[in-house]
């Protein structure tokens, strides 16, 4: 399982980002790809700004034929969020990023597939020392 954040849909769905060859390659490669409902909408709105209405329809139908898994948070995911972006104030960390880790952490996972590096370097997960970065 490999959790999902917004940066490498955006690059994979954007053919002139600087990331969108090795985001594609390891979309491409990794199974089974899970998200979160708050990564399809931030990386939607990113998609059909930066891309325009097609990259978002590509979006929707790496959902619709599974290709992208869209797990949906609990109660205590939420409640992990809750305290994520409180505890993280200072740094910014968005309940986006924070249901990336929640989800991570209820699976056990540690490869997350991102760009935001200022982030999820800093928060400590639960579950592991440190996340496992990709690409």
């Amino acid at each position: 399982m490999l959790i999902v954040d917004t940066g490498p849909l955006v690059a994979t769905a954007d053919r002139g980002d600087p990331d969108h060859a090795a985001c594609d390659e390891l979309l491409e490669v990794s199974a089974p790809l899970v998200t979160t409902a708050l990564v399809i909408a931030e990386a939607a709105f990113l998609i059909a700004r930066n891309v325009g209405i097609a990259g978002e329809v590509a979006l929707a139908a790496d959902v619709a034929e599974g290709r992208l898994v869209v797990a949906e948070l609990t109660g205590a995911d939420w409640i992990r969020v809750h305290g994520l972006v409180d505890r993280y104030a200072d740094l910014g960390l968005g309940m986006t990023d924070a249901s990336v880790i929640a989800l991570a952490e209820r699976h056990g996972a540690t490869r997350i597939a991102t760009l935001d590096h200022r982030h999820f370097r800093v928060v400590r997960p639960g579950h592991t020392p440190a996340f496992e970065l990709v690409p």
